[in-house]
């Protein structure tokens, strides 16, 4: 009985000072916690990535987030045993410590997963010493976390070469894709990496690291990825701000962006020099789909504060017609006219004379819209804004005056988007999200019979063509230094601004030449919004209505292409001679035909309209490898 108290004793003393030791030396998760950031969109697809201190690419990275493939194939090469032993695997390190002896230095590890977790954590001279530390530490882990979570260690620890750490960052750097996506040769290198990092990065030594790939996969995997991708940086500028933790969850649509980037791109390069184009599409619940800067700043210029022009003028004409004050076939007079000491004159010098307010919205006369904001109050005006969410930035020490009517006020491009939301919608404006956890304020502004009494007014055809029904207005500031076009469906905002970051002249910029055909350009890219059906088809059974409705065979809407040679694009329906789009821009093709080869640029996402002559649509998004 003496022996077995004892024996109790001594295990009760080493069990209270193995507590003392973890409690004063506790798991060291620094380098765990400093991580970058992982920015996704509403789908949880990867928008952009920022690096951690010190320019490491090192993103949290859990078992959920990467391919099966790749956990079968790390644990069935390092640590068969992982999901059994408690951090130490007592035949390996036999094993280890005979080879090492054999050899007189270390050759041989013998570390489990857990062991490598712990040296990952608190990277050490590979030592005896260091490897009895590493020992202990791997059984405190156990004690203290779940296997999933210490091989979420390892997946965002683990080396792979220069300033790659965790298969997250090595997947997109090496592949271009995310780790779920990974097939078996890719795993398979991705789990040799780590073994020697600096000595098998595949863009130094690729034949060293396709061997060892090989080795583990057990059949040749073909060749292995010479250089490294560019990480995701999508909405750069529009993201910068963005406070949260390590992974940001927003309301963008990264199909919608990757095309609308691109899109914009292309239209920058036909501009004058330092221009710039900053673009934004929200749906009507106030999430941003889309925020595009084109341009040499590192400026988010959907924030800029710029003068509107007569951007504004549907909220002049929306307060007048919820007051009773006007309507849409009010008769005003577009003729010259002092306000005081204030005359204004229309954009092309000229007056039409006696005209309803509908025709004088949809011209966008300047003397109309003074007339009505001298009616409404220019403080008034201001201060119902203000309600609305939005402050109108006016000059030093000036007050609310009748300019504001044609642009005398600073706003933003995300502003007034969120001020055409009231318009487009049941008259509440939205403060605009990007933040998928931050609330969408709104604020009643009209009524929603005015709303959609402006909104019909503003719904006429496009200048040089586009898709139909679709509201728009669009601005000019004095002196050309600001070309704005907003519009909208029964989906979605669109705000286009084109101008120069330093707020200096852009020589013949309007909205009409410059904005507006960017504007139709990013609806033909967005899904249509719902029409309503004829009466008499309304009661007609579905098969009917949709048997020959235009459609896209291939390809369906998410499939991963081969980019290597040419994508044949194929319709099926639809009113002949059909239009196919690539992020807006149109391709050539035969009228009579209903598919079309295109051959991609380059990698990426991408979205696929179909226009038919009835202005139908069919809309895929994407990606190509």
């Amino acid at each position: 009985m003496r022996r077995l108290a004892a024996l109790l004793a001594g295990l009760a003393l080493l069990g209270l000072a193995a507590i003392g030791l973890d409690r004063a030396f506790p798991p060291e998760l620094a380098r765990l916690h400093a991580t970058g950031r992982v920015v996704t969109d509403r789908a949880g697809r990867t928008v952009a990535v920022l690096p951690a201190p010190g320019g490491i690419w090192r993103l949290p990275t859990t078992p959920d987030d990467v391919a099966p493939v790749l956990i079968d194939t790390l644990l069935a090469t390092e640590d068969r045993g992982f999901h059994a032993h408690l951090g130490v695997d007592p035949m390996a390190l036999l094993r280890a410590a005979w080879e090492d002896a054999r050899a007189g230095r270390i050759v041989a590890g013998g570390s489990t997963l857990t062991m490598q977790v712990a040296r990952l954590l608190h990277p050490r001279p590979r030592t005896m010493r260091a490897k009895l530390i590493e020992i202990a530490r791997a059984m405190q882990l156990e004690a203290h976390f779940s296997k999933a979570q210490i091989l979420s260690m390892w997946l965002t620890l683990a080396p792979f070469g220069g300033n790659l750490e965790g298969v997250r960052a090595a997947s997109l750097a090496w592949f271009g894709i995310e780790p779920r996506l990974l097939d078996a040769a890719q795993a398979a290198l991705l789990v040799a990496i780590p073994r020697r990092p600096e000595a098998l990065r595949p863009d130094r030594h690729a034949a060293r690291a396709r061997a060892l790939r090989d080795r583990i996969l057990g059949a040749d995997g073909g060749a292995v990825p010479t250089h490294r991708h560019s990480m995701p940086r999508h909405a750069a500028q529009a993201l910068a701000g963005l406070g949260g933790g390590a992974r940001i969850a927003t309301t963008l649509d990264l199909p919608l962006q990757s095309a609308l980037e691109r899109l914009a791109a292309e239209r920058r390069r036909t501009l004058q020099h330092l221009a710039a184009i900053a673009v934004l599409v929200a749906d009507l619940h106030g999430n941003l789909r889309a925020v595009v800067t084109s341009g040499d700043t590192a400026l988010d210029l959907t924030r800029a504060i710029r003068s509107p022009g007569s951007a504004l003028k549907p909220f002049v004409y929306a307060m007048t017609f919820q007051d009773g004050i006007a309507g849409p076939e009010t008769r005003l007079a577009d003729l010259p006219r002092h306000f005081g000491g204030y005359a204004p004159e229309n954009f092309d010098h000229g007056f039409t004379g006696p005209i309803t307010a509908a025709e004088a919205l949809q011209r966008s006369l300047n003397l109309p819209a003074v007339a009505l904001m001298r009616r409404v109050g220019p403080a008034r005006f201001a201060a119902a804004i203000r309600a609305a969410g939005v402050t109108l930035r006016l000059p030093p020490g000036a007050d609310a005056s009748l300019p504001l009517a044609l642009g005398g006020a600073g706003i933003s491009l995300r502003e007034a988007a969120g001020l055409y939301e009231a318009i487009a919608g049941d008259g509440r404006t939205a403060m605009l999200r990007l933040d998928a956890a931050r609330p969408v304020p709104r604020a009643a502004f009209v009524s929603a019979d005015v709303a959609a009494s402006i909104a019909r007014i503003l719904t006429r055809p496009f200048p040089a063509g586009g898709p139909p029904g679709i509201a728009w207005k669009t601005g000019t500031s004095w002196g050309g230094r600001d070309a704005w076009a907003l519009g909208f469906d029964r989906r979605h905002v669109v705000g286009i601004w084109v101008g120069r970051p330093d707020g200096t002249p852009l020589p013949g910029a309007t909205g009409a030449a410059l904005a507006l055909p960017l504007l139709a350009s990013v609806f033909d890219v967005l899904p249509p919004a719902p029409r309503p059906m004829p009466a008499e088809l309304a009661a007609a059974p579905v098969h009917h209505l949709h048997a020959d409705a235009l459609r896209l065979l291939f390809p369906p809407p998410g499939a991963v292409l081969d980019g290597r040679g040419r994508i044949v694009l194929r319709a099926m329906g639809g009113q002949r001679p059909l239009r196919f789009l690539i992020d807006g821009m149109p391709l050539a093709t035969d009228p009579a035909r209903r598919d079309i080869a295109w051959r991609p640029p380059a990698p990426g996402f991408y979205r696929l309209t179909i226009l038919d002559a009835d202005g139908a649509a069919a809309h895929a998004a994407v990606r190509v490898k």
